[in-house]
């Protein structure tokens, strides 16, 4: 009968409860199935500037004209024009004394050069520069290579799409290849360079299919359902995804009592009797340093006595 009694009298208030992950988990963006570990650029350029350019187009809003040159819209961080100093909103004049006045002239260039230093005349403001720029060739056999796709949050996981055969019929499955530390697929019998081949009852495209399909049909803590071959059985198991647990971030019953919490930065605060313009009590902590306030007049703010730096 009391707690009846307390719903009754709280009733009116605004009163919200509200919670947030245990562990904070960071949002995944997913990757579609074919993907490009380098930038889009022509197949055809032997060396690359590192550089993202534009008409060298005036400024005025009544009379654009193109202008000498061509403009840098961009600078790749540590590329080959970035380490000779060339910085956004230069304009590009020439390049081994040919003109540039045109995004085309240097992809031409880029296209059909025979070596790797160029000398690039620049314009900043009103200065006019020369600097070497060391072209980074461009070969096929240096592109980064693709180990395998990732679910770092639901099952923990690495996973390598692959071809398998299995009483002599051939489906696309995907291998485990790598168990980061909390994966809740060991404790579902799964171990590294096992074979899955359905998720709930469905055949597997890729690992890119699985990992998709697991992040946005299902819930973390939800149980899914998963064909796996061992190479010597097939057998279904369950396996239960990683669950961050749940902690309470605010309770907030109208100006009776207050509280709110953050991981990041780590923080909590607490108010009882708020009445707006002061609280009877009402305590904040930030990091280490704590505070304690009593009718708005009274206030003790403590923290580490010192700060240390440790060493290694």
């Amino acid at each position: 009968m009391k707690s009846y009694a307390l719903l009754i009298f709280l009733t009116p208030l605004a009163t919200c409860v509200s919670y947030d992950s245990a562990i904070l988990t960071p949002t995944i963006s997913l990757s579609s199935e074919e993907v490009s570990l380098i930038p889009d650029r022509d197949e055809n350029l032997r060396v690359d500037f590192g550089l993202e350019l534009g008409l060298n187009e005036s400024d005025s809003l009544l009379s654009v004209e193109v202008l000498p040159g061509v403009r840098v819209r961009n600078v790749v961080n540590n590329g080959a024009a970035d380490s000779a100093g060339i910085q956004i909103g230069d304009v590009i004049l020439a390049i081994d004394g040919m003109e540039t006045n045109h995004p085309d002239t240097i992809k031409t260039l880029q296209q059909a050069a025979a070596k790797s230093t160029f000398e690039f005349r620049a314009q900043r403001n009103t200065t006019v520069f020369e600097t070497t720029v060391e072209g980074r060739a461009i070969s096929s056999s240096t592109a980064p290579e693709e180990l395998y796709r990732i679910d770092p949050i639901a099952t923990r996981a690495g996973y390598r799409s692959e071809m398998v055969s299995i009483n002599n019929e051939t489906v696309a499955a995907t291998r485990v290849v790598e168990l980061f530390p909390e994966s809740p697929l060991p404790q579902a019998g799964i171990a590294i360079d096992d074979v899955i081949l359905r998720l709930n009852g469905v055949n597997l495209n890729s690992a890119q299919d699985l990992i998709t399909r697991i992040i946005r049909d299902h819930e973390l803590g939800e149980e899914v359902a998963l064909t796996v071959y061992n190479g010597d059985d097939v057998v279904e198991t369950t396996v239960l995804l990683w669950d961050p647990g749940r902690r309470i971030s605010r309770i907030n019953i109208g100006p009776l009592l207050q509280y709110e919490s953050s991981l990041v930065p780590s923080s909590e605060t607490f108010s009882l009797l708020d009445f707006w313009l002061f609280a009877v009590y009402s305590y904040s902590r930030i990091e280490g340093e704590r505070s304690h306030n009593i009718f708005g007049l009274f206030n003790i703010t403590s923290d580490y006595g010192e700060l240390t730096e440790l060493e290694d």
